[in-house]
């Protein structure tokens, strides 16, 4: 697995050994939202809404998760989540679904997918190249890996990621300190 990263801002990212395996990362996600008062969405392209099932399945998810776009087509993450005419595996592509999915839900972060499951190439991207995206009301981070296996796989290990993702960007905030961490 290969990694890239583009940031729109400064949001530090940081890896979390382990949540791309811990199929119980959703549950602690849900517990660290709720401890927080965190609100969270999706933009999901790749991972056709199992990501929002899996949030969705989580305890307590209702009161913390908030719901999602699932925009499987171009035409749908340029009408839905206006994305501009760009490769739609892409950093670009990924940081505007993810901002324009968190200010649609008026959530406090937002996570989202786009990639190439397989098994041939798309945009130039071959099987497994997946870009991630993660906002906050300020800022907004995109991040690329390259997933070996089958489409059913890269899916699989596509959303552990994601939660993985949104579990390291609300670790990035010292709740005690501050009541709003956002205005940071």
């Amino acid at each position: 697995m290969t990694t890239r990263s583009i940031a729109a801002g400064a949001l530090a990212i940081p890896a979390v050994p382990g949540a791309e395996s811990d199929p119980k990362s959703a549950a602690g996600l849900a517990e660290r939202a709720k401890n927080a008062g965190l609100t969270i969405s999706v933009a999901e392209s790749l991972t056709a809404g199992n990501l929002a099932a899996t949030l969705g399945a989580a305890p307590d998810s209702a009161d913390r998760f908030s719901g999602g776009v699932v925009a499987y087509s171009a035409t749908v993450k340029q009408r839905v989540l206006d994305i501009p005419d760009v490769p739609v595996v892409s950093a670009t592509a990924a940081q505007t679904m993810a901002a324009n999915v968190r200010a649609l839900m008026d959530t406090d972060l937002a996570v989202a997918t786009t990639g190439v499951g397989g098994p041939g190439p798309q945009d130039g991207e071959p099987p497994g190249s997946v870009w991630f995206a993660v906002a906050t009301r300020h800022r907004v981070q995109a991040e690329h890996r390259h997933f070996g296996g089958d489409p059913q796989r890269v899916l699989e290990q596509t959303v552990r990621h994601a939660i993985g993702l949104l579990l390291a960007a609300t670790r990035r905030f010292d709740y005690s300190v501050s009541p709003n961490p956002w205005d940071r």
